[in-house]
Order: structure tokens, then C-alpha cells, then sequence
């Protein structure tokens, strides 16, 4: 493999990881935005939720009952919205329903498709046990809970039902004498029925007192309130999520160890290959492969991981960020080979400046194939290639005239040096002049002489640039300046 092939091969392997670990910094972008435009859609079905809740209050002549018994409509309908809603936030289905219940069947809704019957009557007691309540309920419909269906209770009353029944159990002597005899009534219900607490019997989301009419327009305007902080909770979630993480770097680092680590390998194995047979390799020779393949997974490891973190964590494209990292370790090799004494002064700025510029073509060139093909990788490599076929061709090219061109160059350096030569010695003269001429005047300007200092004084000044005006040349013009 020539060497320009080998840099071509390499330098696309480098530029495909590096878009590869872009497409990655992409796509978590993209779902971000898909999620929170989902979440747009998700806070507008819920509010929607709510306001059918609203448009149900405000049409109160169509509610069932009268004054004193209205809530139990309006407790059906907060439980389905409000149930909706605050699955819909979460970017759920809706798993309530009024679809198929006729107002005065044996179910008041539909929860994850079985029926549901809510019970609202002021105190527990009776809800459970008062006219028409859920006793009642479930001896009309002996079969309901057995085929599916439930019971609903206010929020609040479920909570005092359960503890109850624990201090019931645990330590009786906690209860008052109605609150036990409740207890015991209760829980004898429970097992003569077969009924099972958060299967059969569960709380509704509102309290009794929620679904009041005097209360219900409140209880709406609380859970949109609710609703709109579960929304920030779920926005901010989603960005939290789509932020780089430890676990996608290290599969970064992983992926570019093992992609840069197998090319090392099949380089050194094509090295190898046009010296002997595959037959003729010897264990020293396998170790040799061994050991480039492991400096190539050592070197994709870094290569990966520092692209992640400069891609993530800094404002710099894939494409430059692994130029960057190129040229670091090429210029790292140049300055151990220079301490080596392997190559000159003048080679090192030589050399560090072909790997600059290697790394430069490959990733404009990448970066364009992207630019030109969208698509992930593919992109980046083909520009790769077909920047790096252009760049060797160009350069061969350049080295049919390279002797003319730097011929030339001398010349011309050399002509431009003895012009420069012939200038520098004309300044310096003028310059010998005019500090000879100064330092002249500057005795004249000191001399004992009063006279003569006073004259050298005015020459000095004119010299240096004093303007005219402000020169004090006679004993008139010294007195108009002290007096005046």
C-alpha cells in the first residue's frame, strides 16, 4: 500500500468516526425537539381535558340531581377528565371513558375498558353503606366486580377507610367507639364480598369536598396548575435526557478504539503481506501486527472520546475536532522524532506543517461530502476520498515543477535581499547624518557661551520640531512670554 493510499485510508476512517459521533450529537438534538413538540400537543389535549370539565359546570340545569346531589355527575366527570389529563401530560393515552355508557347504566365509565361505578356521598359511612351507595350497588349487580367492574370513592375518604382498617387491625385501641364499630363493619363487607382494596374499591383523584359546586371551578383552575408543572417537569426531563452522557461516550470511545484498531490491523497485515506470505509470517511478525492494531485502539479510543467532549462540550465541528486530534498526534511524533535527533530543525517545521495541511484537506473535504450528500458517514467519507484523490494528484503534479518553482523562488529571494541590502545601507546613513547633526546642536545648545547656547537652543528646537511660533528667538519675544 503506497504511502498516499495508507493516509487516504486512515484519514477516512478518521473522518467517518467523526461523523459518526456527530450523527449521534444530531439525533439526541432531533428527538429533543421531537419530544418537546409532543409535549406541545400534550399540554393542549390536557387543557383540553380540563376546559370539558368547565363547559360541564357551567351547564348546570343539564346535570342529574338536584342542588344537593349534583356533585355525584360532576364527580364522574373530573374523575375521567382529570385521569385523562394527567396521563395525556405525560405523553399517555387517555384511559378514561364515557364512550358506550348510557347516564343510568349499571356503570357511570369506562376505565382501561371496564366498567367503573363512582360513589359520592358525604362521609364514608355513607358512601359505603347509605342509600343507594355501594352496598347497595353491588347487591343489584352481585356479578359486577366479578366480571371486571370497580368502585370509586372520594380521594380523601378511601385514605380514612385505609387507615381505619389498619389501626382496626394493628391496634384497636387507637379508635373511638363509632370509629371501630365503622371499622369492623367495614372489613366484615370486605371479606363477605371478596373485595380487595385498590382492585375492587379505588380513590378517586378528587376529594368529596373537590366536587362541590361551590368548589369544582377551583379544583379545575388547581389542576391546571397541576398540569402546567408536570408539563416543565416533562420538558425539562426531556432535555435532561438528551444531554451527552458518560455511557454514549464511553460507546463512542469503544467504537472508535475498535474501528481505528482494526485498520491498523489490516494495514500492517497488507505491510506485511508484500514482503512474504501469509504462510511465511512469523510470531514476531504477528506481534508486530498485534502491536500497531493495539497503538491504533489506543490511539481511536482517545480520538473518540476527545471528539465527544469537543462536540458536546465546545462549539467545534466533528470534522475540525478530529483535524485537530490528527494533528496532534502526528506533530507529537514529530517532536519525539525530533528529540530522537532522527530529523533536523528545519524538517520538524517542515513536517509539522504537511501534517497540518493533510489534515486541513481532509477535513474540508469531509466536511463538504457532507454538506453535498447528507447523509450520515457516508457523506463525510466520500468527500474524504475524493478530497484526498485530488489533493495527492495536485501534489504530484507540484513535484514535476518543484525544482523550477523553488529555482525560481531563490532568485527572486535573492534579488529582493541585495535591493533590501542596497536600502538599509542608505537609511543607515541618513540615520548616521541626522544623529551626528543632532548631537551637534545639543553641544551648542549646552555651551558655556551664553550666546552661543541661546542660538544653539533656538537650532535645536527648530531640529526637533518645535513649531515656529513657539520658539523664543529675541530678548523681546522672552519678555512677552514671562510678562504678557
Amino acid at each position: 500500500m503506497s504511502e498516499a493510499a495508507e493516509r487516504t485510508v486512515k484519514s477516512t476512517q478518521e473522518q467517518a468516526v467523526a461523523s459518526w459521533i456527530m450523527f449521534l450529537n444530531q439525533r439526541r438534538l432531533e428527538i429533543l425537539i421531537d419530544r418537546l413538540n409532543q409535549q406541545d400537543i400534550n399540554l393542549e389535549e390536557s387543557l383540553n381535558e380540563l376546559n370539558e370539565i368547565k363547559k360541564f359546570i357551567e351547564d348546570a340545569e343539564h346535570i342529574l340531581g338536584n342542588a344537593s346531589t349534583k356533585h355525584g355527575e360532576i364527580a364522574e366527570v373530573m374523575q375521567v377528565r382529570i385521569a385523562n389529563a394527567r396521563r395525556l401530560i405525560k405523553g399517555l393515552a387517555r384511559n378514561h371513558s364515557f364512550e358506550g355508557v348510557g347516564r343510568t347504566a349499571p356503570e357511570d365509565y369506562m376505565r382501561n375498558g371496564k366498567q367503573v361505578q363512582s360513589k359520592f356521598y358525604n362521609g364514608l359511612r355513607n358512601t359505603l353503606f347509605g342509600k343507594h351507595a355501594l352496598a347497595e350497588h353491588l347487591e343489584k349487580y352481585r356479578d359486577f366486580t366479578k366480571n371486571g367492574g370497580s368502585y370509586d370513592i372520594p380521594k380523601d375518604q378511601y385514605e380514612e377507610m385505609v387507615d381505619l382498617l389498619n389501626k382496626y387491625h394493628t391496634d384497636p385501641k387507637q379508635l373511638s367507639r363509632s370509629e371501630y364499630n365503622l371499622a369492623k363493619k367495614i372489613d366484615e363487607f370486605l371479606k363477605s364480598k371478596g373485595l380487595e382494596l385498590g382492585k375492587d374499591i379505588k380513590p378517586s383523584v378528587v376529594n368529596y369536598s373537590d366536587v362541590q359546586q361551590g368548589n369544582a371551578n377551583k379544583t379545575v383552575e388547581k389542576e391546571e396548575e397541576n398540569i402546567k408543572k408536570e408539563d416543565e417537569k416533562q420538558r425539562k426531563k426531556a432535555y435532561e435526557e438528551s444531554k451527552p452522557s458518560l455511557q454514549e461516550g464511553l460507546k463512542a470511545t469503544a467504537v472508535s478504539a475498535a474501528v481505528e484498531g482494526g485498520v491498523s490491523f489490516c494495514m500492517s497485515v497488507v505491510k506485511k503481506r508484500k514482503e512474504k506470505s501469509f504462510s511465511e509470517f512469523s510470531e514476531e511478525d504477528w506481534k508486530e501486527i498485534g502491536l500497531d492494531a493495539g497503538k491504533g485502539a489506543v490511539k481511536g479510543g482517545i480520538r473518540g472520546g476527545t471528539l465527544y467532549v469537543a462536540t458536546n462540550f465546545t462549539a467545534t465541528p466533528a470534522n475540525v475536532a478530529s483535524a485537530y486530534i490528527t494533528a496532534a498526534f502526528g506533530i507529537a511524533a514529530q517532536i519525539q522524532a525530533l528529540n530522537e535527533g532522527k530529523v533536523s530543525s528545519e524538517d520538524f517545521v517542515i513536517n509539522c506543517e504537511t501534517v497540518c495541511l493533510d489534515v486541513t484537506v481532509s477535513a474540508i473535504a469531509s466536511l463538504a461530502g457532507q454538506v453535498l450528500i447528507p447523509i450520515p458517514v457516508l457523506g463525510a467519507v466520500i468527500g474524504n476520498v475524493a478530497g484526498q484523490f485530488v489533493y495527492e494528484h495536485c501534489k504530484k503534479q507540484n513535484a514535476l515543477k518543484a525544482q523550477q518553482i523553488i529555482k525560481g523562488y531563490n532568485a527572486e529571494m535573492q534579488k529582493l535581499n541585495q535591493q533590501l541590502d542596497l536600502q538599509y545601507t542608505r537609511v543607515l546613513v541618513e540615520i548616521q547624518k541626522a544623529f551626528q547633526r543632532f548631537k551637534d546642536l545639543e553641544q551648542l545648545a549646552f555651551d558655556e557661551n551664553v550666546n552661543i547656547a541661546f542660538q544653539g537652543s533656538i537650532s535645536l528646537a527648530s531640529e526637533v520640531g518645535v513649531a515656529d511660533e513657539q520658539i523664543l528667538r529675541t530678548k523681546q519675544d522672552i519678555d512677552n512670554f514671562f510678562i504678557i
